[in-house]
Parts: structure tokens; sequence; C-alpha cells
């Protein structure tokens, strides 16, 4: 039996707030999760044997640190499942970017292994099984846009407006763990209601909470935002980042917003080189090169959602 082509969707924060932090240091927060059409694919072949096998690795990560197999043994062990499973990931979603990627493929893990293996677990069982793998992963296993407080874990499904983003990842990828440490965060954020958030647009209703501590350990992302700003781009930083986004109302816009960094960045890069070449060498103005510029759809629901019966 196999399962290929099997898709992980990225998502963005709508909003971040850190409203707290529990005693065992869990951050308690609130935000607003949306999906978009950016996502790694994953393929998984059952095995007799009960092995967890990955089909490559991914440098970087050794096995026993990857939510992938962490995510499959979990289910093993909750469901008494004696088969395994050899699994492919294809990754787009840029690692370090706060577009949950890593997350994404364990829930996607968690409910195509089900099936496959035909454990038959509820969605609230495998939200359950998500959670210890990380506060983002329960949010794909819910399969809606949502509204979320707790760890991560309350999660309360919202009605989203159609729109469309640009996604641009600064040369930077930032350690989620190392922004959630830092001194200089900010852990009292007022709280909001769902209704607040739902009254407002929701393209930067609150704020990214995370945002002034990755600005000051990763300034190559906060010259990155005044870059994009300087061409009318206003944007917002996803999660722990390094990425960014701007929201549009509808399909078409978010490409023009493409071109235009990508055509800034190219006359910005040909006015340095031709300065470098000058006399004085100086370097008049600059950009902050880009990993990623993309344009993506948000997304209703997870592709996935009707994957899980209940």
């Amino acid at each position: 039996m196999t399962l290929y082509d099997v898709p992980a969707p990225a998502k963005i924060n709508l909003f971040l707030h850190v409203v707290g932090r529990r005693a065992d240091g869990y951050h308690l927060l609130q935000t607003a999760f949306r999906f978009i059409d950016i996502a790694d694919t994953l393929h998984f072949e059952a095995r007799p044997d009960g092995v967890i096998e990955r089909a490559y690795e991914l440098p970087g990560v050794p096995p026993e640190q990857d939510l992938i197999v962490r995510a499959a043994r979990a289910l093993q062990q909750a469901t008494g499942a004696r088969q395994g499973a050899r699994i492919g990931l294809e990754k787009r979603i840029p690692q370090g970017g706060g577009l949950g990627g890593g997350s994404s493929d364990a829930a996607t893990t968690l409910i195509a292994l089900n099936r496959l293996w035909n454990t038959g677990l509820s969605r609230e069982a495998l939200m359950a099984l998500a959670l210890p793998l990380g506060a983002d992963v329960p949010v794909f296993v819910f399969g809606q846009s949502a509204f979320a407080e707790g760890v991560g874990e309350a999660l309360r499904p919202i009605s989203l407006p159609p729109a469309s983003y640009l996604i641009a990842q600064p040369d930077a990828s930032v350690p989620t763990p190392a922004i959630f440490s830092a001194p200089d965060l900010t852990r009292d954020s007022e709280h909001v209601t769902i209704t607040d958030f739902l009254a407002s647009p929701t393209s930067f209703f609150g704020k990214n909470d995370l945002e002034p501590v990755v600005f000051r350990q990763f300034p190559q992302v906060f010259e990155a935002v005044r870059w994009l700003a300087n061409l009318g781009i206003r944007v917002r930083m996803s999660g722990s980042g390094a990425c960014l986004y701007a929201e549009y109302p509808g399909p078409g816009t978010e490409s023009e917003a493409v071109e235009s960094v990508n055509e800034s960045a190219i006359l910005a890069e040909k006015k340095i080189t031709a300065t470098m070449r000058g006399a004085d060498k100086t370097i008049s103005q600059t950009h902050p090169g880009f990993r990623l510029v993309k344009a993506s759809a948000g997304l209703t629901e997870h592709p996935l959602r009707h994957w899980i019966e209940s």
C-alpha cells in the first residue's frame, strides 16, 4: 500500500501575541492561522515489519529529531500498529521561515498513516498526538483556519475572506527556540477576543510580538522590511520568522508585487555593481537579498481535512 504526493501546506500567522508564560516554560499565545498553497510533498509506502524509514536524509536533521519519524512512532505507540513505513519528503517550505513546514510535515504524517495503516483515530485523538510534537502541529490536523490560544492547542474555526499573499524570505533562517527564550521578548500583551479579530481586517490586526526580537537578532530581516516598505509593500513576519508576507484581496495583485520586488532587486543589484566598478567603491544603494519571493494563495481549509472521518 502506498500514498504518493500527499501535501503538507504552509501556514501564516495573521497576528501573534504572547500573553503569558506557564511555570513549565511554555508560552501562552493568541494567534490566527491560515494555510497557504506553498506546500511540502510526502510519499508513504507501508512496511510489514514496523520499521519507520526515511526514503532519503534531510540534511542537518537526524532521524531521532525528525518530526516526521517522531509522528509516525507516536501513532504506532498510540494504536499498537504493527506496520511501518518508508517516508519520502520533498521540501518546498523554507526551513527557519516561520511557515510551519516541520509541523505541517508531522501532521500530514499522522493523517496519512492513520489512513494507510487503517488505525481509525478521530481528529481529536490525532490532535492529542500532535501537541507533544510541537505547538503548531495540532492546527494542521484541525484542518481549518483557526483562532488559537493556550500554547496553540485551543483552536476555534474562523471564516476568512479570499486573499492572496506575497511571501518573502530574507537571507536568514531563524531558530524558534532562540526567539522564545530571549530575555527581551514581550510576554504580557493584552488578551484580545475572537470577536475583536473577526471585526477587523485580517491584514495587520494586532501585531507579532516576536518581530522586535527577530529584528534585533537578525538585522537582515529588519532591512528587508524597510526595503519592502520603500516599495510601498507593508509586510508582517509570520511566526518566529524569517518569512514576511503582505496580504492582497484576490488573485493577481500579489503577483504584481512579486514582480515589483524582483525587478527592484535586479535594478538595485545593477546599481550596486556599477557603483562598485566606479572610482570610490562606495555602495550607494543596497537590497537585502531574498532566498524566496513567491506569490501564494490563501486556502479555505487543509487539503487533507476530509481524510479524517470524525
